[in-house]
């Protein structure tokens, strides 16, 4: 955890230059507020879209996406723009029926190989106790209905 006080203040500052081609095709800063503090809050997260929604996943001993239970309002910035939504977050097997972590496996190969999810060529788990192994390890979170800041 020491190494992202250096690494996420390195990130944002890239996402937010007009260098951020480098990494925002994969990476975005997503804006919140804090629940008991009432601070808004911005950290970096990896991402993938399904259709015009945002999936990121988070490990569950990371704290930030906590923020988001229920319907919460976020900011995201994303390939260079700035984009209003509600972001919501799903856990264990909702996380799998609901909030879409099979999609995220799908689009993004790094992950599957990352958490050791075999996927069939239909893009099929090829053992579900895999799947939810993960579920189990990371929140999901979905936002959406973006609209341009």
């Amino acid at each position: 955890m020491r190494w992202q006080k250096l690494y996420n203040p390195m990130v944002s500052w890239l996402l937010r230059s007009p260098l951020h081609s480098l990494i925002s095709s994969s990476t975005m800063l997503i804006s919140y507020t804090g629940r008991e503090s009432g601070r808004v809050y911005t950290t970096p997260v990896n991402y993938v879209w399904d259709g015009d929604t945002l999936l990121a996943v988070s490990p569950r001993d990371h704290i930030w996406w906590k923020n988001l239970r229920g319907e919460s309002p976020v900011t995201v910035r994303v390939a260079g723009r700035d984009l209003r939504g509600v972001g919501r977050t799903f856990k264990g097997e909702d996380a799998v029926e609901e909030g879409g972590l099979l999609t995220v496996l799908r689009k993004a190969p790094a992950f599957w190989r990352f958490w050791r999810v075999e996927l069939d060529p239909d893009g099929q788990p090829k053992d579900r106790q895999d799947l939810l192994r993960v579920a189990q390890a990371n929140a999901l979170i979905r936002i959406g209905d973006l609209v341009p800041t």
